[in-house]
């Protein structure tokens, strides 16, 4: 679909006053304003009456006094996607943009998410929850080396090591625990990264195309996620077509699982030695940058940045039952199940 054809199904007048959330105070916030800033201009070239709110400079109750009837949510990490600015938008009873707040809080934290995934029959690679680098020492024991060691309640790759000998376990543990009580660690799965966005809720939620991520030597962290170009992503992901529909397949029971809505997108690893599919984690508040991944898919498809900010913008909804008819909600068409 068209940018100008999206913009004649959407009644943008119909969306009011909007303020767009960004920055806030988590670990991400440099990231959160980029997103953001890329949001609002896309909004705005669409004619959208929308506005900055930085809910760290700003208290949420102005929302409400300033006349504001629904939010993007553009922010990151803790007090953004974690289901606590969700829940004070159900209190002021404003539409927002992604999942409510028991999918919102659920999905930042993943060891609860793996915990679902597992129960669901859904594969994920196995785990220990940790409580001090004794512990980590003995996980690593338990699944193998090489361990990913990560805050169980982050984003961004931030607070992760990739452990590959015990030496390394004190260190991973203390750097993780800097952002998080509670220490993730996860068997590695040697092969390829792929992650793919969902757009949409319940029946109608579908998958966008896959993309493939080819990091340098593996390392695919904070600063080449955002801040430089030697990361390839490709989209077309060049996988086997029968590879990328069971990834998309399983993307869309993994947000459907969690009671997802809107959007989100999921990281996923297939192991090298029999290309199976694993999920890691599912971000409800993806980025929005440049370097931002849910664009590019969308992008393949011929949904265009500011095509897409305003998809997203028109399903905002309400956890209560008022609320889920907040404005004209569309879904991704061509996009596999």
């Amino acid at each position: 679909m068209s940018q100008k054809n999206e913009q004649t199904t959407i009644d943008v007048r119909a969306l009011g006053k909007v303020a767009v959330l960004m920055g806030g105070t988590s670990a991400e916030r440099e990231v959160s304003l980029m997103s953001g800033g890329g949001v609002l201009q896309a909004l705005r070239s669409s004619g959208v009456d929308a506005h900055a709110f930085d809910p760290s400079q700003t208290d949420l109750s102005e929302l409400k006094s300033h006349g504001y009837t629904r939010c993007f949510i553009a922010l990151h990490g803790r007090h953004g996607e974690d289901g606590t600015v969700q829940g004070a938008l159900e209190l002021l009873g404003i539409p927002y943009t992604g999942p409510g707040v028991m999918a919102s809080s659920i999905a930042m934290d993943k060891i609860m998410t793996k915990r679902i995934w597992r129960f669901e029959g859904l594969p994920t690679p196995d785990w220990r929850l940790v409580s001090s680098a004794a512990e980590t020492a003995q996980a690593l024991q338990a699944l193998g080396t090489p361990m990913i060691v990560k805050p169980a309640r982050e984003g961004s790759t931030l607070g992760l090591t990739k452990v590959t000998s015990p030496g390394q376990c004190e260190q991973a543990y203390l750097l993780a625990s800097r952002y998080d009580p509670e220490v993730l660690c996860e068997e590695f799965i040697e092969g390829e990264e792929t992650t793919c966005p969902v757009l949409g809720q319940g029946g109608d939620a579908r998958a966008l195309p896959v993309i493939r991520i080819v990091a340098p030597e593996g390392n695919y962290d904070y600063q080449n996620k955002y801040f430089t170009d030697v990361t390839q992503y490709h989209c077309p992901s060049g996988l086997p077509e029968h590879e990328e529909r069971e990834i998309q397949r399983l993307v869309v029971e993994a947000f459907r699982t969690l009671q997802c809505r809107g959007w989100a997108r999921a990281d996923i690893m297939i192991r090298a030695s029999d290309r199976k599919p694993f999920l890691l984690e599912i971000n409800t508040s993806p980025g929005m940058t440049g370097h931002s991944l849910v664009p590019m898919s969308a992008r393949a498809m011929g949904l265009s940045y500011e095509a897409l900010c305003l998809r997203i913008l028109a399903s905002a909804s309400l956890d209560s039952a008022q609320g889920k008819a907040a404005g004209p909600s569309t879904t991704a068409k061509g996009a596999a199940a």
